[in-house]
């Protein structure tokens, strides 16, 4: 491969050690990367799942991310903390702000809570090589916030970010250029390179593609048959070719459509889960509302428990665009009952409105007074905005099957 061609920069993958971990220990006055330490989305349920666990819970008894409550060991060296989301945004903030003091905002691309790319190019005068700056900020977080982090160096995001995976981790900052990819990454299986999840692994494995390398070397025609535009990304990834940007405005994009989904805490009848619905529908319109928009496709997504198992998603549009909440409420209804089976529970609720245009005037209506619906909403986001999301709410949230309360006390999904 002619690399010649291709842009080179400077791009650091910083990425925070056990994060959620490494705040909770940090709080507690404890070592992050010795203490044995879990964090659990909700400690008062045996199946929730934990969140993060510090290097030595997961070194000495393997447990990770994906594991739950009740399989940690009744090992009383283990300290066991509830999650506080809204203190890990806080250190996340705090650690973009440091980052910030080294490059200027367009060069910083913030990945998740806890991972971030920085693009360092022009920065060697102020303050060296790109080992030397990763040296210097690796330090700086230690410093200020007792967290620990990994660093990947590369030619661009995707080289950083891989090769921060695959060896940053183990020894703190790795570097890797476009001359150190078939040493450094083609010898990895697939599936620890990021952007392939576990269907595409079987897919390519399937194909006799089981390490990087042997992508590398595949056909590129055969792979973009099969897989499309994705094939051709996930074929020029294994070359450590990645053309996406290193600089700018990396949040704004276009909405396409707005959702909202809950993973119920118990298994919802077929009574129930209207209260669901219709408390998932006011967020979906506040935020449409919020936005300016209004949309003309209504989606509904169930998924039943495990005990039955599958579930149904459909959509249905309508004549005239919308953003009041019962206009799709009642449309949401009509999609659960003509597709519901009839019996099974339900764990997982999910609406969209999307197909969305700008507000104009509200149409008018002979049947009904749109524009009086439509004020009710408005007056409504009004009142939260001013007094809090549950200042006004309807009646049904209130009531066991009502999902608002609950959420408003959550940030991502998990206790604040």
């Amino acid at each position: 491969m002619d690399y010649s061609t291709f842009p080179r920069h400077n791009v650091l993958c910083i990425d925070m050690r056990s994060f959620y971990a490494s705040v909770e220990a940090v709080k507690l006055k404890l070592d992050p990367m010795t203490t044995m330490l879990a964090v659990v989305g909700d400690p008062n349920r045996s199946g929730s799942i934990v969140l993060a666990a510090s290097p030595a819970l997961k070194a000495k008894y393997g447990i990770s991310n994906v594991s739950r409550f009740f399989e940690l060991p009744n090992d009383p060296a283990i300290h066991i903390v509830p999650a506080h989301m809204a203190d890990y945004l806080q250190v996340s903030v705090e650690i973009t702000r440091l980052i910030n003091q080294y490059a200027p905002k367009e060069a910083i691309h913030q990945y998740s809570v806890d991972e971030v790319w920085v693009t360092l190019d022009g920065l060697e005068k102020l303050f060296g090589n790109p080992w030397e700056i990763a040296n210097q900020i690796k330090q700086d977080i230690l410093d200020s916030f007792g967290i620990t982090c990994s660093i990947g160096i590369g030619d661009n995001k995707f080289l950083a970010k891989v090769v921060m995976d695959l060896h940053a981790k183990k020894v703190g900052i790795v570097e890797c250029r476009y001359e150190d990819v078939e040493e450094k990454l083609w010898p990895h299986p697939v599936e620890k390179i990021w952007g392939i999840g576990s269907r595409m692994k079987r897919n390519l494995n399937r194909m006799g593609i089981v390490t990087l390398g042997q992508l590398a070397k595949f056909d590129l025609n055969r792979i973009k048959k099969r897989f499309g535009v994705m094939g051709e990304q996930l074929y020029w990834h294994a070359w450590g070719i990645d053309l996406s940007p290193v600089f700018g405005d990396f949040v704004k994009h276009e909405q396409k459509g707005f959702g909202h989904g809950i993973a119920l805490l118990r298994d919802y009848t077929k009574d129930e889960v209207a209260v669901c619905i219709l408390d998932l529908c006011e967020e979906v319109c506040r935020r449409t509302r919020t936005a300016g928009k209004v949309g003309k496709t209504i989606h509904l997504g169930i998924a039943y428990s495990k005990e039955t198992g599958g579930g149904f998603s459909r959509s249905k549009s309508i004549p005239i665009p919308t953003n009041i909440t019962m206009d799709m409420y009642h449309i949401c209804m009509l999609l659960f009952k003509e597709f519901y089976d009839g019996h099974s529970t339900i764990r997982h609720v999910y609406v969209t409105l999307d197909n969305l245009y700008d507000k104009a005037e509200t149409q008018l209506d002979l049947f009904e007074n749109r524009s009086k619906k439509n004020d009710i909403g408005y007056v409504m986001d009004a009142i939260r905005e001013k007094y809090g999301t549950t200042a006004i709410l309807r009646a049904s949230s209130f009531t066991d099957a009502g999902v608002t309360l609950d959420r408003s006390k959550k940030i991502g999904g998990h206790y604040a």
